[in-house]
């Protein structure tokens, strides 16, 4: 979707910020060149290339349109698959992830936001969930029920290695996910450091203890705050998503915003709102869940958080150009809710 129409159709929503995704998410084999409609992903040979030349030529498309690029969101799984299953490649990959970090700073690409995961965003269904019936996805119990373990040779729902022997992953546990994180951070965070970028880690979505058999790792906010302690470092921080920790369900999701954008914790912000928790939830339209979103602005505000704020997943409206149509009512909340934080200030 790296497209000049998309550029346009933002920068007309009154979008100052791009996260920019370089992973082709619909593609089985991620080793195939992207497919993206003659985007810049299908031109530019992004899928093994994040080269300074070709970070810089996305950069300068994105800013020649009047945008900033903010960060990237998510490596692909060709390029760390061992790096989350502690296999043979793990070091070699570490090392490319490092001069990808090197890359981002030496280009001016300030957040890298990632999910330490092996079975990803699984689980969800489709359906008329929010209001009015307009598709939305959801998480239903009855559907995670069982183990559906996850094939050898895939990572995070994408195939990395389609000539892998038949059978499943051993299943991780927690205490051998954390030290893979460990290691992970210990290696990445002083490189970011250097290179002037911050890590920022998504929690797992759905929020689960456990998902096909695999141990999660931020499935409460709690787990932050692990995670952070880990590596202590400005570097280190949270792609905080509002309607993931609304799902987990049994904490004050004000107080933790609060606490994080005070203490400057938060790489960007991904708002959306839900209704319900795991393991039962649908995604709604911003206005109508469970988290007050002009609260959380109101928050963010007061603690000066100068961060992106993306409306990450949205309903579809019955119209053509649904999605465009539903990024476009949820871009238009937050700015006026922004305005009226800029015009009455904290109060």
């Amino acid at each position: 979707m790296l497209t000049q129409r998309n550029y346009n159709f933002a920068k007309q929503l009154g979008v100052t910020h791009i996260i920019a995704h370089l992973v082709d998410y619909f593609n089985d084999d991620p080793r195939l060149p992207g497919k993206t409609d003659n985007g810049w992903g299908a031109t530019q040979g992004l899928k093994d290339d994040w080269s300074v030349q070709t970070l810089r030529a996305l950069k300068d498309e994105i800013e020649a349109s009047g945008l900033t690029l903010a960060g990237i969101e998510n490596f692909d799984p060709i390029h760390w698959h061992d790096v989350l299953l502690d296999g043979p490649k793990r070091d070699q990959q570490i090392d490319f992830i490092k001069t990808i970090i090197r890359n981002m700073g030496e280009v001016g690409i300030p957040v890298m936001g990632y999910n330490f995961s092996l079975a990803g965003v699984w689980g969800w269904r489709q359906g008329p969930f929010a209001r009015g019936g307009a598709q939305s996805v959801g998480l239903v119990e009855s559907d995670i029920e069982g183990e559906h373990p996850i094939p050898n040779g895939m990572v995070w729902n994408m195939i990395y290695d389609p000539d892998a022997p038949e059978g499943f992953l051993e299943p991780v546990t927690h205490e051998q996910l954390w030290q893979r994180v460990e290691h992970f951070l210990s290696e990445i965070i002083p490189v970011a450091e250097e290179a002037g970028v911050k890590l920022a880690a998504h929690p797992d979505d759905p929020p689960m203890p456990t998902m096909r058999g695999h141990a999660r790792l931020i499935h409460k906010p709690k787990y932050y705050d692990k995670l952070f302690n880990l590596m202590p470092s400005e570097n280190n921080t949270a792609e905080f998503c509002m309607g993931t920790v609304s799902e987990m369900g049994d904490d004050d999701i004000y107080q933790i915003i609060d606490r994080y954008s005070k203490s400057n914790k938060i790489g960007y912000v991904h708002m959306r709102n839900v209704v319900g928790s795991v393991p039962n939830y649908n995604e709604v339209f911003i206005d109508e869940g469970d988290i007050d979103v002009l609260r959380v602005l109101k928050i963010l505000h007061k603690n000066n958080y100068q961060g992106v704020i993306t409306p990450d997943h949205t309903p579809q409206l019955d119209c053509d150009g649904s999605w465009h149509a539903g990024m476009a009512y949820a871009v238009g909340y937050l700015k006026a809710g922004l305005k009226q934080l800029e015009k009455h200030g904290r109060d």
